[in-house]
C-alpha cells in the first residue's frame, strides 16, 4: 500500500503542474482536464482500496485456518463433554519399518531375530554375602580390575543369555501345552521343536545340550520315553520336565516341576526353596559341602500330607548338582544336597547347575527302567571306530 500511494502522489503532482500551465484555454478543455483529473483520482484510490481488501481476505484466511486446526486437534482427542457422542476419534497411522518383531503363540521366531542388537535380558543378578572366613568375592563390586575382567567376557555372556532366553520361552509355553491326557511322546517332541527354532539349531555351533527328561512320580530323573512308548500323563502326576540349550557349547541347564493336584504343592515349595537358598549360598570360594548343608537344612523343614499321612520332606543323597563345561554338561566337581562332601570350592570362571531333588520316600536312587538317556565319557582316551 505504501508503494502504491507515493506512486498517486506523484501523478496528482504531474496533473496539478499540466492545470497551471494550461490555465489560459477554453473552458471546455479545462472541464476536460478536470473530468480526466477526477478519473485519474477515482482510480487511484480504488487502486488502494483493492490493495487492503486483499490484505483483509488473506488474514481472515489465515484465522478461518486456524479456527479449523483448534477443532480438528480437539476431535482428535477423543469423545468428550455433551454432544461429543457423534464424533469420531481419529487413529494415528502405524510407522512402517520399525523392525521390532514379537514372539508368537506358539514361539516360533529365532531369539537372535527378537534382539538383533545382542542386548539380551540379564535376568537376577545374585549378590555375594558377607561372610567371616575371609572370603573377598563381594568385592567384586567395588573392583574395577574385576569389573574389567568381566566386561571382556560380554561374548560369552551374551551367548549364555540368548541361550537361556531360549530356555525361558519354551519352558512359558510348554507350561501352558502340557496337560493331563497327552503322551510323553508327544510333550518331548513339543518341547524339542519349540527350543530348536528358537535357539536356531546349527549342527554344534547351537542347538540342545542333551535329551529332555520327563520323569513322573517315584521316577526322580534321567527318563526320557523311547520309540513306541505309550506311556500318558495322568492328572494325579508328579512330572518332572529337564532340558538344556546351547550356543557354542555353553549350556544352559534348567528344569521344573508340574502337577495339578494341589495335595503336591508343599513338595514343590521345599525343592523350589532350597533351589533358591542353593544359588543364593553359591559363590566365588564357597565350599562345595556348605552349598549342601544349606540345601538340606531348608529342604527337610518341609512337611507333606498324603492321604492322611504326614511325611517329612527329604533330599536325595545321592542325586547332586554340578559344573559345567563347554559342551560338556557334567565337568568334574558335584554339588552335593545334604551335609557332608567335598570341601573343594567354586573357583571363578566355573559355570554351575544347582539341582536339588525332595522325596517323601528314603531319599535314595537306583538305576532302573530302559536306558534312555546318554553322555560322551571325557575319561576315556581315544577308541579306534575300525
Amino acid at each position: 500500500m505504501a508503494d502504491t500511494k507515493v506512486v498517486n502522489e506523484e501523478e496528482l503532482d504531474n496533473e496539478v503542474e499540466d492545470v497551471e500551465n494550461d490555465a489560459d484555454p477554453s473552458s471546455d478543455q479545462a472541464k476536460k482536464k478536470k473530468r480526466r483529473r477526477r478519473k485519474k483520482k477515482g482510480g487511484a484510490n480504488e487502486n488502494a482500496d483493492e490493495a487492503e481488501k486483499a490484505v483483509d481476505e488473506v488474514s481472515n484466511g489465515l484465522a478461518s485456518q486456524k479456527i479449523a486446526d483448534g477443532a480438528e486437534e480437539n476431535a482428535e482427542e477423543g469423545e468428550g463433554g455433551e454432544g461429543g457422542e457423534g464424533k469420531k476419534r481419529r487413529r494415528k497411522k502405524k510407522k512402517k519399518g520399525s523392525g521390532v518383531k514379537e514372539q508368537t503363540v506358539p514361539p516360533t521366531i529365532p531369539i537372535e531375530e527378537l534382539f538383533p542388537d545382542k542386548n539380551f535380558p540379564i535376568g537376577q543378578i545374585m549378590e555375594y554375602s558377607v561372610s567371616d572366613d575371609g572370603r573377598t568375592a563381594k568385592d567384586r563390586y567395588s573392583s574395577e580390575e574385576a569389573k574389567s575382567h568381566d566386561r571382556l567376557q560380554q561374548d560369552l555372556y551374551g551367548e549364555l543369555r540368548c541361550a537361556a532366553e531360549a530356555h525361558r520361552q519354551t519352558r512359558q509355553y510348554m507350561q501352558t501345552y502340557i496337560k493331563p491326557g497327552k503322551t510323553m511322546i508327544d510333550i518331548c517332541e513339543t518341547l524339542e521343536s519349540t527350543a530348536r527354532g528358537l535357539i536356531k539349531e546349527n549342527k554344534l555351533e547351537a542347538g540342545l545340550a542333551f535329551p529332555t527328561g520327563v520323569s513322573i512320580n517315584h521316577c526322580a530323573a534321567h527318563y526320557t520315553p523311547n520309540a513306541g512308548d505309550p506311556t500318558v500323563l495322568q492328572e494325579d502326576d508328579v512330572l518332572k520336565v529337564d532340558f538344556g540349550t546351547h550356543i557354542h557349547g555353553h549350556i544352559i541347564d534348567c528344569a521344573f516341576t508340574m502337577t495339578w493336584n494341589p495335595r503336591y504343592d508343599k513338595l514343590l515349595d521345599a525343592v523350589r526353596d532350597a533351589t533358591n537358598t542353593g544359588i543364593r549360598e553359591a559363590g566365588i570360594d564357597v565350599r562345595l559341602c556348605d552349598v549342601g548343608e544349606s540345601i538340606q537344612e531348608v529342604m527337610e523343614s518341609y512337611e507333606v500330607e498324603l492321604n492322611g499321612k504326614t511325611y517329612k520332606v527329604k533330599s536325595i543323597r545321592n542325586l547332586n548338582g554340578h559344573s559345567i563345561g563347554p559342551y560338556r554338561i557334567h565337568a568334574g566337581k558335584t554339588v552335593p544336597i545334604v551335609k557332608g562332601g567335598e570341601a573343594t570350592k567354586m573357583e571363578e570362571g566355573e559355570f554351575y547347575a544347582i539341582e536339588t531333588f525332595g522325596s517323601t520316600g528314603k531319599g535314595y536312587v537306583h538305576d532302573d527302567m530302559e536306558t534312555s538317556h546318554y553322555m560322551k565319557n571325557f575319561d576315556v582316551g581315544h577308541v579306534p571306530l575300525r
